[in-house]
Formats: C-alpha cells, structure tokens, sequence
C-alpha cells in the first residue's frame, strides 16, 4: 500500500491532468528500448522540459532507430487539445479532439454514451480523491442558479478495498451524516449528506468490460 498516496487523496484528493490511462484495454506488446536522456526538447526556441500530469519530468524513449515522446506533454508543449477516446480506444489530437455536445447528448439531441478522458468535473470540490490513473467518463457537470451538480463514473486499476479506505476516510473528514457505508473487497457503497448538506453517492465495482479494472460511480450535489 502506497501510503504516501494514501495520505494526499484523503488530505487534499488528486488532481487528474496527465496522460495515464492511454494504454488502458489495448493490445501491449512488450519490447526493449532505452530512455534517451542525452535528448533535449526546444519549444519555438525555449527549452522545455517533458512532464506527466504530477509534474514529473519525463525522458525520451528510443525504439530500433526512433525516438517517441509521450503524446500528452507533446500536446500540452504546443498547445492542442487532445482526449482520449477509451470506447473506440483512439487518442483524439487537435481540432475534433473534444467533446463539444453536452455530456450524455449528441449533436442531433439523442443520447450517446459519454466520452471517457482524464478530465476531472470542473464543479467536484478540488478535494475530492480521484486515483490517477482514472478515465473519466461525465454524465452531469452544472452550476445552475448557484448550485453546484456532478455525476460522473471513471475506470481505476486501483483495488476496491484501497478506494473505499480513501473514500471513507474522506466522508469521515468532511462528516458525513446519514451515513450508510459498505466497503469490501468487491463493493463499494457509500452515501449520506457531506457536512449534513451536500447528497454524496459513491459505489464501486468490478469491471465485466476491463478484467482487472472496477468500476466506480459518484453523484454529488451542493444541497
């Protein structure tokens, strides 16, 4: 158990912004390459250093004669949307890369499955925990007159029994009243008021999808 982790996701949750994930469900092979650290990277005459989402710094990898770097700082470096389709398994770059329909909705008004990608709801509390390694997959996302409502679902390597000590170390913090909690090694239910006001539901489970994935469902609301 990471307990360093541990202790950042119940203190002040983690933030999803780099590119983990990406491989998630695809076909791996595995090969032999080399970091290439003797590379530097020159941005419109600036050095820049690559970084993942926790700003680490990354190194270039050489394979057979080529040289890769990782697609997210890439991207980041000169400025491109890009998202990660984990329905179709495609990494979207550039002009079409994101979603622009409201999530659950497409463009001629039927219902669509969301698309998942590592970006976090803007209108879930800065705190709340989010391991990761997370795709994110938005379903509600609001501030309607003042009241902040998401609801969103994400896939995680991260066993069920480690979530649901962090969620429920969390809801222990934020006091969580009217409280129901089950945390096994195979589910997860919490609800309750958050602060005796804000409706929380979070359940995980195993994926049927992504053998060695699960699953976990959250609906939050200010009042």
């Amino acid at each position: 158990m990471n307990k360093k982790w541990l202790i950042a996701a119940v203190v002040t949750g983690l933030t999803v912004t780099g590119s983990a994930g990406v491989y998630a469900g695809a076909k791996l092979q595995q090969i032999k390459a080399y970091l290439n650290h003797s590379l530097g990277i020159v941005v419109d005459g600036t050095p820049y250093w690559l970084k993942d989402g926790n700003g680490k710094t990354l190194t270039p990898i050489t394979y057979e004669g080529t040289t890769y770097l990782p697609i997210r700082s890439i991207a980041d470096a000169l400025d491109v949307p890009i998202t990660y389709d984990a329905a179709n398994y495609k990494v979207r770059i550039g002009t079409g890369s994101e979603v622009t329909p409201s999530p659950g909705t497409s463009a001629g008004g039927g219902t669509t499955a969301p698309v998942e990608s590592t970006a976090r709801p803007v209108n879930l509390p800065k705190d709340f925990p989010i391991p990761a390694d997370a795709l994110i997959a938005t379903t509600l996302d609001t501030d309607a007159n003042g009241v902040k409502k998401v609801a969103f679902s994400y896939s995680t390597e991260e066993t069920l029994d480690m979530m649901g000590f962090v969620y429920s170390e969390y809801v222990r913090i934020k006091r969580l009243d009217n409280a129901s909690e089950t945390v096994t090694a195979s589910t997860v239910k919490i609800t309750g008021r958050l602060g005796g006001t804000s409706p929380v539901s979070i359940t995980g489970k195993a994926s049927t999808a992504r053998p060695g994935f699960n699953i976990f469902t959250v609906t939050w609301s200010e009042s």
